[in-house]
């Protein structure tokens, strides 16, 4: 298994958990990032809409990912990605930056629903990781990360922004019984599995919230994007080959543009249940050595069964 953390005892934390915190910035690099969040937000060109394809979502936090400006979007990844260099080189094992973002919440809004990040790499080789770092201490209250210890790379294995994920029905669930909240300083830094599920709520303060996410992967792997396009089939995925200017470009809720397509996978929409998904936390990772996927018998073998 490809190695995150350079420290073993960090690997070790990650590899149980899905997500360790570290100091990161320095108070004055905070200080110097704030000021430059709101240096270049006048550049800023307003978020891209899910309703800007046909979709009626509303996003409720600031998103530098998904802003309409370009420029922008590539001068707050360089601006990131300098200043994050040397401590990234300090931790992480050979890891190269694929999407960097300022997320502010405003008050009284800026949920951020229960989910996993996208996969950006073949999970059972690899790991692609966010790192989270507040330019605020950040608590309950103003709405910080909350993580689901354990739940990395168990969960919707090719995940993508139009792929049907088999929690969607149990959020509220988790939410209320199984949510871990990062009570950090600014600063400090959650570095977490992309495909850990994790969460935020409103920010319930009157002030500023606003943190740091650079997501992450092996120097020496391609980066993929699983995407499927509903008009044309919910029973299979196509597997894209990406880089850091298609992210730059992207509108994730349209269909992706002159992007070469690696393989097309079957997939098949499953709900999962609370009971699933707690006897889950505690099993095998798909990356595990010997790790065989839960395959669900088709209604022909339930049948059989019974009248065996």
């Amino acid at each position: 298994m490809r190695k995150v953390f350079k420290n073993p005892e960090l690997e070790a934390q990650f590899q149980k958990d899905g997500y360790v915190i570290i100091p990161f910035l320095s108070d004055e690099e905070v200080a110097s990032l704030k000021e430059r969040y709101f240096e270049t937000l006048p550049n800023s060109g307003g978020l891209i809409g899910a309703d800007d394809a046909g979709i009626k979502d509303q996003v409720t936090y600031d998103f530098t990912f998904i802003d309409k400006n370009i420029d922008y979007k590539r001068s707050v990844y360089d601006l990131i990605t300098s200043r994050f260099a040397k401590h990234v080189d300090e931790y992480l094992d050979n890891y190269r930056p694929i999407i960097a973002n300022f997320i502010r919440k405003k008050s009284k809004d800026g949920e951020v629903p229960l989910h996993q990040n996208w996969a950006f790499v073949d999970e059972t080789k690899c790991t692609s990781v966010s790192i989270w770092c507040p330019l605020v201490d950040s608590n309950e209250a103003n709405g910080t990360l909350q993580v689901v210890p354990g739940t990395h790379k168990k969960y919707g294995v090719n995940r993508g922004p139009m792929v049907p994920w088999e929690l969607e029905n149990i959020k509220h669930e988790i939410i209320d019984r199984f949510l871990v909240p990062m009570n950090v300083k600014a600063g400090q830094a959650v570095v977490l599995d992309d495909s850990l599920v994790h969460y935020s709520a409103i920010n319930k303060t009157d002030d500023l919230r606003l943190a740091i996410q650079l997501i992450l992967m092996p120097a020496e792997e391609k980066s993929i994007h699983y995407h499927m396009n509903p008009q044309k089939s919910t029973t299979s995925i196509d597997v894209l080959e990406v880089d850091v200017d298609f992210y730059m470009e992207f509108n994730p809720w349209k269909q992706p543009e002159n992007v070469k397509v690696l393989r097309t996978i079957p997939f098949k929409s499953h709900n999962m249940t609370v009971k699933e998904f707690e006897k889950k936390i505690y099993g095998p990772k798909i990356d595990d050595e010997g790790y065989a996927p839960e395959i669900q018998p088709t209604f022909f073998e339930k049948l059989k069964a019974v009248f065996s």
